[in-house]
């Protein structure tokens, strides 16, 4: 049986003069509703605060980890339950809807929450709802020098990835994310149609073990690292983060904003870095 997460396909198959037919596994992309539920008892509230584009699977610890980068909760215990709603009167909605139900004691910051009800999978700032809202509010400090590692160790960590990414290597369309301990073990991984979508996947599961701040953690990204994903590390508490692909000039500017060593390139025993040298040891 096949997961959620993929779907098949009747290809035709071209090779130099070969001609054939074929079945083919895709990344599974469905919308994702996040509601919100808050306010005393008697007196409950329902707010939709966001719909994107992701791939199923994980759909609650998606839920978590938005919550938290957003700033709209600070603590698991902050959260009564998260379920899928049952009051959906389409089929196809049954799983593509969440509500994250807040304790009666949590009273969100509504002007934190204003967006457009769609981000898509490969973006997520592109629904937010002004430039203003684009920098999420939080208490994060510049990181102080915790956390040290050798550039062999970093050399390591892009295979024991791929190793993880069972639906990647199936399909060639998914993002990851990844957590590692300061001996290059992999502790966390998740992997999502959308980049920003395997990290909150990646962060939600951390926050619901109670592991965040990540201080101790290193953070791979499977592909290139935006301002967004810098952001929700930082806010993560994350100070070391490797990218497979190229960073922006607003993630480095970021980066160096909260004292985070930002690595770029990383492949091929080889990688840039951008900003906070000290952490690495070469």
């Amino acid at each position: 049986m096949l997961s959620p997460s993929v779907s098949t396909v009747k290809i035709k198959k071209i090779k130099n003069e070969s001609r054939s037919y074929a079945d083919d596994l895709l990344a599974a992309e469905e919308p994702l509703e996040i509601r919100l539920g808050y306010g005393r008892a008697g007196e409950r509230y329902q707010k939709n605060i966001s719909v994107t584009m992701r791939t199923p699977g994980n759909d609650f610890e998606l839920a978590l980890g938005f919550l938290f980068t957003e700033g709209i909760i600070k603590n698991y215990e902050d959260v009564k339950y998260i379920r899928y709603c049952s009051d959906s009167n389409r089929i196809e909605n049954k799983e593509n809807i969440v509500r994250a139900e807040l304790n009666e004691n949590i009273l969100p910051d509504l002007k934190r929450l204003e967006r457009n009800f769609y981000t898509s999978s490969s973006c997520g700032v592109c629904g937010k709802a002004s430039i203003d809202s684009v920098k999420t509010i939080c208490n994060s400090k510049p990181f102080g020098e915790t956390l040290f590692v050798d550039e062999k160790y970093l050399f390591t960590l892009t295979e024991k990835l791929n190793q993880q990414q069972n639906i990647f290597k199936h399909t060639g369309g998914l993002h990851a994310s990844a957590l590692f301990d300061s001996s290059g073990e992999l502790i966390l991984s998740r992997e999502d149609i959308g980049r920003h979508n395997a990290l909150d996947k990646l962060i939600g599961a951390a926050f619901a073990s109670e592991m965040t701040p990540l201080e101790k953690y290193v953070l791979l990204l499977s592909g290139r690292a935006s301002f967004e994903l810098i952001q929700k590390a930082a806010v993560s508490g994350i100070s070391i983060v490797a990218a497979v692909g190229a960073p922006s000039g607003l993630a480095v500017s970021l980066a160096k904003e909260f004292n985070m060593t930002l690595i770029g390139f990383l492949r091929n025993e080889r990688f840039n870095i951008y900003s906070v040298e000290e952490r690495i040891i070469t």
